[in-house]
């Protein structure tokens, strides 16, 4: 550990720890293992927090018996622009990302699978372990499941409020849902348990049913088997693209509606192919690296 940080009047308070490794859950597990309080509370870097969130994590802590509390994250664009707009858009809306409450918000106090941050006791960690320091991305989730197997409590409140600062241009949002793809699947090669919710391999199958479905009917009818089984891939096909479209322009309206703005009816459905297909892909190659051999590094 380095020395107290006093700069600023803050006092010998808080301590700089090293992390030779620079990935997040060695960081969080020697700020864990260093910590001297009952409580562990995880602040990440790309976010601001309102002044009330520490004593409200602490006060639900305490008032539910829980063993992690945690907020509504409001997801803001790094830079104020109309791409970077509809990119929090699709992250903030039921359709983008599903039911996760801490995304999209809750109207009471909910027990959920997991949650933004944390604030959790320490004990907790005496019980269940520490996060996996194989897994660079997903930690926190893998993590939540663990505790929830273990019949730990996971409250989300509505009234304990954070803000995260997301990617703001097309190309890094992109980058960045192929890459949690990846480490939706990546996981599974590192812990024995179930590391992700189901609704997080929903892209993967999605994805996977029109590749699926687009080759089969693409190889009968280049062997010219035009039966039954060619029409109803084709038919199947056309259903899943179909039933997507449509969910896709009816949320796109809604949004176009509440924000006033004929754009986003226009530019929502592709934000939002991107989010699902881009990740969906990325869970296929993480698929892919799951069966090929570790490489030596002697």
């Amino acid at each position: 550990p380095s020395p107290p940080f006093n700069k600023g009047g803050m006092g010998g308070f808080i301590k700089l720890l090293s992390n030779p490794r620079k990935i997040t859950p060695c960081a969080l597990n020697i700020g864990i293992k260093n910590a001297m309080g009952e409580i562990i509370m995880r602040m990440d870097a790309h976010a601001t927090f309102e002044k009330s969130y520490i004593s409200k994590c602490v006060k639900y802590l305490n008032e539910y018996n829980a063993d992690n509390v945690g907020g509504t994250m409001i997801t803001r664009p790094r830079k104020d622009t109309f791409i970077g707009k509809t990119i929090v858009t699709a992250l903030s809306n039921r359709f983008g990302v599903g039911g996760s409450a801490f995304r999209i918000g809750a109207k009471e106090v909910t027990e959920v699978d997991t949650v933004f941050g944390g604030c959790y006791r320490k004990e907790v960690f005496d019980k269940i372990g520490f996060f996996n320091e194989k897994l660079s991305n997903t930690q926190d989730v893998e993590f939540n499941l663990r505790l929830k197997k273990k019949n730990g409590k996971i409250l989300l409140v509505p009234d304990i409020v954070s803000y995260y600062y997301t990617r703001s241009d097309f190309k890094s949002f992109l980058k960045n849902n192929f890459r949690n793809g990846i480490w939706v699947i990546l996981p599974f090669k590192f812990t024995t348990t179930m590391p992700v919710s189901l609704r997080h391999l929903i892209p993967l199958l999605f994805v996977l049913s029109l590749i699926g479905l687009l080759s089969l009917w693409s190889l009968l009818s280049l062997l010219s088997l035009h039966g039954l089984l060619s029409l109803l891939s084709l038919l199947s096909l056309l259903f899943i693209i179909t039933l997507y479209f449509l969910a896709s322009i009816y949320f796109s309206v809604k949004i176009a509606l509440r924000e006033n703005d004929l754009r986003y009816f226009f530019i929502m459905p592709i934000i939002f192919a991107s989010l699902h297909i881009g990740y969906g892909l990325g869970s296929m190659w993480g698929l892919v690296k799951l069966m090929l051999p570790e490489r030596n590094k002697d």
